[in-house]
């Protein structure tokens, strides 16, 4: 099984403070969402030209709508 630090592109660090390791996963939160922004026509793209549409699933209603749902 592999284990963080053997993957051979990426170097994790180990032992982080509580605050250091918070620091760094919000940044690769922020950096996600910025390479997601920049590149979303280009994912857009590839996401319909790779997978059929989806169609949004009908859920049936009750046929009496004075009986309140829950």
């Amino acid at each position: 099984m592999i284990k963080p630090n053997d993957l051979p592109l990426v170097c994790l660090p180990v032992d982080l403070s509580d605050e250091a390791a918070t620091t760094l996963i919000e940044f690769l939160h922020e950096f996600t969402a910025a390479l997601e922004s920049h590149y979303c026509a280009q994912l857009m793209r590839y996401r319909d030209s790779n997978h059929p549409p989806q169609h949004d699933l009908v859920i049936d209603q009750p046929s009496d709508t004075t009986d309140p749902p829950f």
